[in-house]
């Protein structure tokens, strides 16, 4: 239908800047000037910044096209349409994990089951390919799971049933070629998890209580299995070594790949182009997180001589071997021994222990935080992991550089006159740490928490502060080993301090999502801080995961016991079209099309 112009285009423009995004599209389609008016640069801007309540100093993403389509892409590309619903495990499913080439996920259950899942089939759904119960190997459930780079190795996570009702952690090694066990790992205290370091080895802790409240993390490097050609090869070697002090353990380790070259998937610190140089020192006085050069150590023979017989039976007995002892898990250690001595006795252990920490521990590695102010230096391998030092429940994001000699557990092990290993980097959070992601590119480290109340003091390491319900979704710069102020806000918690629990989250290319204990999962925008979506669960969700190969794609854990999976609105219009002819690829097949039954296309094929 064609109009004649009635309105000059810009009274149009007018009235359409005062219409929802929903009445300016049916409007376009009216006649060929108020579709040209529909799809006006400035209309669709105003349309964004409206619609989404983003503020205005936000700039446009730097891959963005037009207005118009980075609208479209906030809408129809948001994997937030439950299209299947997977219902196999028969407990809470507590973490999902992808492949890297996107084409198996591995699911974690309370059911102590890990079962992997295709997601491939030409039906576009997602079936079941293998699962494996721990229960044999005496673990009461898995609880994490990851693939190694090159997708043939899955580490599994759980938690060990020990003797006494004591419970520690394991980490097994499963071949995906045959689905058969190559290694099982200690692993303590369970909520390490253990990670990859590369293709063949993984990192795992343990943990030596050396007084009431003073303890001793050990990260050991493992190989994920042993050869048979080189069977008096070390399989194991003690990776790092720092101690805690209030009751604090380092927990949730992961392994960040920084390169020096800077090509992150999406730059976020676009305050500070917009802004730029004026405020920036006032941003440094107010937001300036706050920085620990933690300096704590001790320890005891007993120690030393456990690790050792630890080292040499890996060394003879790596695939099932493990060493049992009497221990107490988490809490229950310190609960039992605050109750014999008195608070006098736990401040002067404290005390003595930052002493002794100062003494015995090495210094941290300046290079590591110059090169990176600096944006120059050499690719880096950090560890990450949650600790603290105030009170038990994890505040603090330690960093430690991995050296490239120490990627491999077949050279000699490093000599120190320190006993301890410093940490080279920590950042306070003020909050309990819940949850913690990588973006694809290993640039921003994004970490759930629920915080403190502001201005509070911790007296008593064991009653740390109230925490918040809401969860914030804090964002680090590993270039720059600083907090972006960018938290995000949306999803929400109830447990308390003592009971809180982790809440996996993950990060796309565009989107980053995470669980909630308010029955939904949760997707923000990276660039514009925004939430996007909510999908909805029957209880609390777990964990979340993003295709590697396709952010479209979402899946997400719940203790319903389901996995749902999530796909955008233009994908399920995509799959719900018929199919289209395939066009002729050149003119000359064009033309053999059309004239197949033609006389001339008989002689032109060499037919008689």
């Amino acid at each position: 239908m064609e109009c004649g112009q009635v309105l000059p285009d810009s009274l149009v423009l007018e009235i359409f800047l005062h219409l929802p995004y929903d009445a300016v599209l049916r409007a376009g389609l009216t006649c060929r000037q108020w579709l040209a008016v529909s799809r006006d640069e400035f209309l669709w801007k105003e349309l964004f910044y409206s619609y989404y309540r983003i503020p205005r100093a936000v700039p446009r993403h730097p891959a963005a096209v037009s207005w118009y389509r980075e609208f479209k892409r906030l809408f129809d590309c948001i994997p937030c349409v439950e299209v299947q619903t997977l219902r196999e495990h028969s407990d809470q499913v507590l973490h999902l994990a992808f492949s890297h080439r996107g084409h198996r996920f591995s699911s974690c259950s309370k059911d102590c089951t890990v079962k992997l899942w295709d997601t491939e089939r030409p039906d576009g759904n997602i079936s079941l390919v293998h699962s494996t119960s721990m229960r044999q190997y005496n673990w009461g459930y898995t609880q994490f799971s990851q693939f190694n780079a090159e997708d043939s190795l899955l580490l599994v996570s759980g938690v060990y049933l020990g003797p006494h009702h004591s419970s520690s952690g394991e980490i097994a090694v499963i071949s995906l070629e045959n689905y058969t066990l190559l290694s099982r790992v200690r692993n303590k205290p369970y909520d390490v998890f253990g990670c990859w370091l590369n293709e063949t080895h993984l990192i795992s802790g343990n943990l030596h209580w050396i007084g009431n409240m003073t303890s001793c993390s050990v990260l050991w490097l493992n190989k994920a299995f042993q050869d048979v050609e080189s069977e008096n090869v070390n399989v194991v070697k003690r990776l790092f070594k720092i101690q805690n002090i209030n009751a604090s353990t380092i927990r949730t380790v992961m392994v960040a790949h920084c390169r020096r070259h800077d090509n992150p998937d999406l730059l976020l610190d676009y305050e500070a182009q917009s802004q730029a140089q004026r405020q920036k020192g006032q941003q440094q006085q107010q937001h300036q997180p706050l920085l620990f050069d933690l300096g704590t150590s001790g320890s005891e023979e007993e120690e030393e001589e456990e690790e050792e017989c630890y080292r040499e039976a890996r060394c003879h007995g790596f695939s099932t071997a493990r060493l049992h002892q009497p221990t107490m898990s988490g809490l229950d250690h310190v609960i039992k021994s605050r109750k014999k001595a008195g608070s006098r006795e736990l401040e002067i252990e404290t005390h003595v222990a930052e002493m002794m920490g100062r003494a015995h521990t090495k210094a941290p590695d300046d290079s590591l935080i110059e090169a990176s102010e600096c944006g120059e230096g050499e690719d880096k391998t950090y560890l990450l992991f949650t600790t603290g030092s105030l009170t038990y429940s994890p505040h603090q994001i330690g960093i430690k550089r991995i050296k490239p000699d120490q990627m491999t557990t077949s050279e000699e092990e490093r000599s120190s006159d320190e006993f301890f290993d410093s940490l080279d980097h920590v950042i306070d959070i003020h909050g309990h740490i819940i949850g913690m992601g990588l973006s694809p590119d290993h640039r921003y480290l994004y970490v759930n928490s629920r915080a403190w109340p502001a201005g509070c003091v911790i007296s008593d390491p064991m009653s740390p502060p109230p925490i918040a319900e809401e969860i914030d979704l804090h964002v680090i710069d590993l270039k720059s080993l600083r907090e972006e102020r960018r938290s995000l806000r949306a999803h929400r918690a109830f447990t308390p301090n003592d009971e809180c629990f982790f809440i996996f989250l993950d990060v796309s290319r565009d989107f980053v999502a995470s669980g909630a204990e308010d029955k939904h999962g949760y997707i923000w925008d990276r660039h514009y801080n925004i939430c996007l979506a909510r999908l909805a669960h029957n209880d609390v969700v777990n964990s979340v995961a993003f295709s590697p190969v396709d952010q479209e794609l979402l899946l997400s854990a719940s203790d319903d016991s389901t996995i749902k999976v999530w796909r955008s609105p233009r994908m399920v219009r995509l799959a719900q079209a018929p199919a289209r002819p395939l066009r002729p690829r050149n003119l000359l097949s064009s033309w053999l099309s059309r004239n197949k039954n033609s006389p001339s296309a008989s002689s032109v094929s060499g037919k008689p």
